[in-house]
């Protein structure tokens, strides 16, 4: 047995409270290097006089990366605390005890140790990450105000453009964008099934996306006022739609009040220990391109001289900050933050941050922008989620870019997937496109069958699902600034047959939302030379199942019942074909053989129509 592969940590992601009174336990093995392993468990108080340690729960052997397997355990205690261990049974028929004092001989010396187990000593609820159970029912939908709808002619920049979805913009052009714009199409989002708002930022600022704020207390005179943004938040809840603010506290804009009173009065300036200057007076070299520097005597947003960095450990520029976090919470009732830059800033600020923010709104939804592993930020006394790009780039780079084959898709999945919590999983924020990145259709080569592939597949993950606008419609677009051109609202350009797909995709997830959040992830066949992907989320003796063909030739099922379906035809009774690009879903009844932990069909589900308009339960033949 590897025991150097072996691992395991408590108060972490390998144990947690998941309920007030369910613990969840995670061990991680070297892959198909342990045949069983068990957990041992009891009151840290009653080792003696009940020797509990003479009692196992078998642990789940549920997911597996190239190089480990991880096994699970869902446990309670009936005084809220515990102490336990793992007995593991190797390949190699050999039996070990593991627990806070590494590993030793499985015999009655070493149960008997209480010094030897790993304690959870109380389950404090203050401590246990609480994920807001709105957010796993959302679909959220990302705006750009400034390309989504020109609804005030009024208040345009000087030199606005025509709105015109054609035209890729430069980084400097204004459409006239704002959120009267964004008021008029409320319908929009519902008729899609919308019921979540991210807005990039709206705060005052210079620029045409808003991420140099000049002012946070402020919407942008051009995209309206306070009173408009009041009414749209109430006119969104009135229609169960979530709004998420875009805020940028690692960073300012360089036509800030505070910035330029630094530039007026140097290390004089009140605001002269807000930022990290290293040398007065601030200066920079400007480039051909007037956006990067890499002479500057203050530390910035990467290289870009315009948004010198706030240094959050300034006890003022907290007091700044969390006073507006606040603010828009009480003030207009929003309800989430998404958190520009999130990994630059100090851990102390963002604790804090979530305290003001919580005591706000008990159920406020934290998101920060954080591209890599991120386990530092959700321990759930900052973030809920953060913007789970790590897992979709797996998806992207199999499905997309082929860059990695079908082997290493499922490992990272499932690898991204251990990374957190249940609960944090739940609410990852699931995104294919964005401002910061081509649209989808573009990479995707403008196949639109493979966009709506990796959508489909994406939908049917854990975690939640972000629609950048435009991509209902088929927009493409290249890198920034490219994928922000205007939204197309001129019905002639509109691809109706991709939005009928996206809304009845929207559909298909929320209806059966319950069972991929809660669920567990199975995979049942994922074949290399094929493409064939089989898998399924299951919860509560349901599974929703679904198969996809990535390969280039077609490939055949026995199914009876689909509930969703793209690129697929009946053949008979029991059979479909899938095309390249193709993929169905469905519902089954499973039960479960404790004996040996396998799953079974038990039947499958007559599935009618699912609700959804035009996507009947039998396929054409």
């Amino acid at each position: 047995m590897n025991t150097a592969a072996i691992h395991h940590q408590p108060e972490s992601e390998f144990a947690y409270l998941y309920t007030l009174d369910k613990m969840h336990i995670r061990l991680k093995t070297g892959r198909e290097d342990v045949k069983n392993v068990s957990l041992i468990n009891g009151d840290p108080y009653q080792l003696d006089h009940h020797e509990w340690f003479n009692q196992t729960i078998p642990m789940e052997k549920y997911l597996s990366t190239t190089t480990h397997d991880y096994w699970i355990v869902e446990t309670s205690a009936l005084h809220r605390r515990l102490s336990y261990a793992f007995k593991i049974e190797g390949m190699d028929g050999s039996i070990l005890f593991y627990g806070d004092h590494g590993f030793f001989p499985y015999q009655e010396a070493t149960l008997k140790t209480a010094n030897n187990y790993f304690k959870l000593p109380y389950f404090h609820e203050a401590d246990r990450f609480k994920a807001p159970q709105w957010v796993k029912e959302t679909i959220w939908y990302q705006i750009f105000p400034e390309r989504f709808a020109n609804g005030d002619l009024s208040n345009d920049p000087q030199g606005t453009l025509p709105w015109d979805s054609s035209i890729s913009p430069s980084r400097d052009d204004f459409f006239g964008g704002d959120l009267q714009g964004v008021l008029d199409h409320l319908d929009h989002f519902v008729d899609l099934g919308i019921n979540g708002l991210y807005f990039c930022p709206i705060f005052q600022a210079s620029s045409n996306h808003k991420y140099d704020t000049i002012d946070y207390f402020e919407i942008d005179s051009a995209f309206g006022d306070k009173k408009l943004f009041k009414t749209l938040v109430e006119e969104c809840h009135k229609r169960g739609i979530r709004v998420m603010l875009d805020a940028v506290f690692n960073h300012m804009g360089d036509f800030s009040p505070q910035w330029q009173d630094v530039i007026k009065n140097g290390e004089d300036s009140p605001y002269a220990q807000w930022f990290h200057i290293h040398k007065f007076p601030v200066t920079y070299t400007p480039t051909a391109d007037f956006e990067f520097s890499d002479d500057i005597t203050y530390d910035t947003f990467a290289f870009t001289p315009h948004m010198p960095k706030l240094n959050t450990a300034n006890k003022d520029v907290q007091d700044y900050l969390l006073k507006i976090a606040r603010y828009w919470i009480e003030e207009f009732d929003i309800d989430a933050w998404r958190l520009d830059v999130a990994n630059e800033v100090d851990h102390r600020f963002w604790r804090k941050f979530h305290d003001v923010c919580t005591e706000a709104k008990e159920d406020i939804y934290i998101l920060g922008e954080i591209w890599h592993s991120s386990q530092r930020w959700l321990q759930g006394d900052e973030f809920h989620a953060v913007m789970n790009y790590a897992f979709t780039d797996a998806i992207l780079s199999y499905f997309v870019y082929q860059t990695i084959p079908l082997s290493k898709l499922v490992s990272e999945l499932n690898h991204q997937l251990m990374l957190y919590r249940e609960q944090t999983n739940q609410i990852m924020f699931n995104v294919l496109d964005s401002h910061d990145t081509p649209r989808l259709l573009t990479i995707a080569q403008h196949n639109k069958n493979l966009m709506k592939q990796v959508m489909a597949f994406t939908y049917l993950q854990k975690g939640v699902p972000c629609l950048y606008y435009g991509d209902e419609y088929a927009m493409d677009g290249g890198a920034d600034p490219d994928c922000r051109k205007c939204m197309v609202w001129e019905p002639e350009q509109q691809d109706q047959e991709m939005y009928s797909f996206v809304k009845h995709l929207i559909a298909f997830r929320k209806e059966h939302q319950t069972l991929l959040s809660e669920g567990k992830l199975r995979w049942f066949e994922v074949d290399e030379q094929t493409g064939t992907i089989d898998f399924a989320y299951e919860y509560e003796g349901t599974r929703l199942r679904s198969i996809f063909n990535t390969g280039e030739q077609p490939v055949y099922v026995k199914k009876s019942d689909i509930l969703f379906y793209n690129r697929t035809q009946r053949l008979d009774q029991d059979t479909i074909e899938l095309a390249p690009f193709g993929f169905a879903s469905s519902l089954e009844i499973v039960e479960r053989n404790e004996k040996n932990g396998t799953h079974q069909n038990k039947r499958s589900l007559v599935a009618g129509n699912s609700g959804l308009s035009g996507l009947s339960s039998q396929l054409p033949r």
